[in-house]
Parts: structure tokens; C-alpha cells; sequence
């Protein structure tokens, strides 16, 4: 089959990891409405059961793992094959932030970040690359983020994981472009899943002054992240290599083209009660 042609979700597997909210959950209601069949995988439980619940396709399987455990990586790879005999994408949504600045993180801190959102993607596509190669075509999207592109002030640990995300993929592209593996990139911003609020902050941060920073950045959030989840999976099924999903990332995408030593003076002034993480409140 041609590296161009669209897949064909229907009836076959797609794995999505962080399936249990936000994005990996949008992407698993959009996929279920196309027919597909889904590998659900995330380390929370309750959240990947009241997920299964909702979907009305069939075929669907909910796995507990942590990615950043080699051995249960290892054995979900295991568990999806057994389950599922053409795994044909993978979407990994899975990630967490982290607020605060190189003053008031610790090294653990940052470490703990890059072990979820790097090493976990890298663990469950290694894992899982070996039975999408037997598929006459398969495609990995990994979700960025627009802060894999520009690296703002406040978001040192988070900017550097998605940066290693985007050269993961970037150079995971290349080594498998004479194979039926294609592999994309997804730079969402501005979505409304909450996940600013569910991240975690520097010990060191006043928690009042992390949820103030926090709902800022929320604050300028636009799209639904219904439609994020519908332009995720249509890369997917169009096997993309790049993609922007929501107006702030276009318009960050034109402008660290523009000016890649020089992007954040516009950005600063509508992030600037989000990244201030030191100013308390009243």
C-alpha cells in the first residue's frame, strides 16, 4: 500500500494512550464513531472504565500500565497483540505539564516530567512499532504541543519534554520512511481539556498563586476539544506528517518561522499572569 493512502479505521485497532480525559479521551469518542477498535491505555482505572462504558462500539480493550514502566510497557505490547490482530495506529496523547521556574523546581521535579512525557512515549512506540510493521500500513501521530515549537517562560520542564517529543518523532519519521510505518507530529494549542489544571506545580510555588497562574492560561483556550479530536484523527487516517490544531498554534507556527530568536516578545504580554508564578495574591 502506498505511504499516501488514507487508512481505513474501521475494524481495526487504533491504541490511544492518556484515554482515560482529555484529549485521548476525545480521540477514543471520535475514532469509536468511525468504527474503529481501540486499545484504551492510561494508569487510571476508574477513568478508563466510565470511558469503555460510554463508547457503543465493540472490540474495545482498557489496559492499566504506566509508561514509564519498562516491564508493563513491555507486557501491554503483549496484551494488544493477543487482543487486537491488526494494530494499525497509535496515538499517543498521554503527558502531563508543570509550572514553575528553574528557581523553584527540583531537579527530581523536572526529571519526574520528562519521564512522562518523553520516556513514556518512547517506551510504548518502541513496544508496539514491531506489530504495526506486519500491517500492510500503520501510522504513529504523536501529540506535541505548541510549546514543542516556542519554549515560554514558566514551562522550562515542558518545554523541554515536548521539544524531545518532536525530535523523537521528527527522527523516528526518517528511519522508517522507506517502511509501511508512517509517522506524524500534532501541535495543539489552545485546547480546552484541562490539562493546565490537572498538571502538576514546583513544591516550591504557593498553591494559590500555581492556581492563579494556572486558570490564566486556561482563560485563553478557544477550541473544543471535540474538534481538536476530529483534525487529530483525520491526520491520522491522512497520515500526516505535521499538524496544527487550534488558531494559537497556527499563528506561533508563522511566528517562530518568522522570528526564531525573537518570538516570545509578542508572546509574553497575553501570557504574562500565566507564567508569573512568584507574585502572591492580594
Amino acid at each position: 500500500m502506498s505511504r499516501m493512502q488514507r487508512l481505513d479505521v474501521r475494524g481495526r485497532t487504533t491504541v490511544i494512550t492518556g484515554a482515560a480525559s482529555g484529549m485521548g479521551a476525545e480521540v477514543a469518542r471520535e475514532l469509536d464513531r468511525r468504527g474503529a477498535r481501540l486499545a484504551l491505555v492510561d494508569r487510571n482505572a476508574e477513568g478508563l472504565d466510565a470511558l469503555a462504558a460510554e463508547l457503543v462500539g465493540s472490540g474495545h480493550t482498557s489496559h492499566v500500565v504506566d509508561l514509564t514502566d519498562d516491564d508493563a510497557v513491555v507486557a501491554l505490547a503483549s496484551q494488544v497483540e493477543a487482543s487486537h490482530p491488526h494494530v494499525q495506529a497509535l496515538i499517543t496523547c498521554a503527558g502531563s505539564s508543570m509550572l514553575g521556574d528553574i528557581d523553584q523546581l527540583t531537579m527530581a521535579e523536572m526529571r519526574w516530567l520528562m519521564e512522562v512525557n518523553l520516556w513514556g512515549t518512547v517506551n510504548v512506540t518502541k513496544a508496539l512499532l514491531p506489530a504495526m510493521r506486519r500491517e500492510p500500513a500503520a501510522h504513529i501521530t504523536h501529540l506535541v504541543s505548541i510549546y514543542g515549537l516556542a519554549a515560554p517562560a514558566g514551562r522550562i520542564p515542558y518545554a523541554m519534554s515536548k521539544f524531545a517529543v518532536r525530535g523523537f518523532t521528527e527522527s523516528l519519521r526518517h528511519e522508517l520512511e522507506r517502511t509501511n510505518v508512517t509517522v506524524g507530529a500534532i501541535y495543539p494549542a489552545g485546547v480546552k481539556t484541562g490539562i493546565i489544571g490537572r498538571g502538576r506545580f514546583a513544591a516550591a510555588i504557593d498553591p494559590a498563586v500555581a492556581e492563579r497562574a494556572a486558570a490564566a492560561q486556561a482563560a485563553m483556550y478557544h477550541t473544543e476539544p471535540a474538534d481538536a479530536a476530529e483534525r487529530i484523527v483525520e491526520a491520522t487516517v491522512r497520515r500526516r506528517p505535521r499538524t496544527m490544531v487550534g488558531r494559537e498554534a497556527r499563528l506561533v507556527d508563522v511566528l517562530t518561522r518568522l522570528t526564531p530568536t525573537r518570538y516570545w516578545a509578542p508572546m509574553r504580554r497575553p501570557l504574562r499572569e500565566a507564567i508569573d508564578t512568584t507574585t502572591p495574591i492580594g
